[in-house]
């Protein structure tokens, strides 16, 4: 007869081989070493709104992803809907002017500016130049923090 101390220990090493399961078929990255990573590798792929290039994103010694691309964004556009989420991000303006929204401020930033994204704060940012706007974008989420948005 099987009892419920029976049932219990079957449904625990059923949580247990499924979560090593999962866990051993995560890809995990290597750590991130020092590095020079020249304009010329970061390829562009067209978006709707302009390109993206990717430049990096791994873990390092003390992030559990540290990741950055340039957007190229044309004028008039956003990359995306106004948004919040739990990394922190930078973004440094190359050229261009943007127009960042932060909570309830609005302010431009044109070449050499920065933008900080504080976690979980309302954000978005849109180029409201007659040119292309060209943005680095470099985000740092600690170890454990996830990431992965919804679908």
């Amino acid at each position: 007869m099987v009892t419920r101390r029976d049932l219990a220990i079957a449904l625990a090493t059923a949580v247990a081989t499924t979560a090593v399961v999962s866990l051993a078929e995560t890809p995990v990255k290597p750590v991130m070493h020092s590095n020079v990573f020249p304009w010329e590798g970061f390829k562009a792929e067209p978006t709707k709104t302009g390109a993206r290039r990717e430049c990096f994103d791994g873990p390092t010694a003390t992030l559990g992803q540290f990741a950055a691309h340039v957007t190229t964004l044309n004028p008039g556009e956003m990359p995306h809907p106004g948004h919040r989420h739990p990394e922190e991000e930078l973004m440094i303006v190359k050229e261009g002017t943007l127009e960042a929204v932060q909570n309830d401020k609005t302010v431009r930033v044109g070449p050499g500016g920065m933008i900080f994204e504080a976690s979980n704060e309302f954000h978005s940012v849109k180029n409201v130049g007659k040119t292309q706007a060209v943005y680095y974008v470099i985000k740092f989420v600690p170890p454990g923090l996830s990431t992965k948005r919804p679908e």
